[in-house]
């Protein structure tokens, strides 16, 4: 099982990115892929979720609204769009699996999350 992310850069604030998280080893339809982000200096936070079986998505409030997850299962591949990007939205961006996405008060739980990516830098200026 790997995943592997790409599609982080620099960018300006106001601007959008697409993240691309490639899966191998499983097949997307039994298994949810989580993004998920961390800043320098601070924990790791959930994004994102997109479950196996039924395509559900969440998104934790600080995205809502400016982020998009997909997933297109032919290229087995998880995609993050993000627009109206903010400095606030700096950060190493990581993709990760889990049976599902568990959500408790608006928050992914990341506990069961595992076969994590090596991670894909966001920068976004002001």
């Amino acid at each position: 099982v790997q995943l592997v992310e790409s599609g982080g850069g620099l960018v300006q604030a106001g601007g959008s990115l697409r993240l691309s998280c490639v899966a191998s080893g499983f097949t997307l339809d039994d298994y949810a892929i989580g993004w998920f982000r961390q800043a320098p200096g601070k924990e790791r936070e959930g994004v994102s979720c997109i479950s196996g079986s039924d395509g559900s998505t969440y998104y934790e409030d600080p995205v809502k609204g400016r982020f998009t997850i997909s997933r297109d299962n032919i290229k087995n591949t998880v995609y993050l769009q993000m627009n109206s990007l903010q400095p606030e939205d700096t950060a190493v961006y990581y993709c990760a699996t889990d049976r599902w996405c568990t959500v408790v008060a608006g928050t992914i739980v990341m506990a069961g999350f595992n076969s994590w990516g090596q991670g894909t830098q966001v920068t976004v200026s002001s």
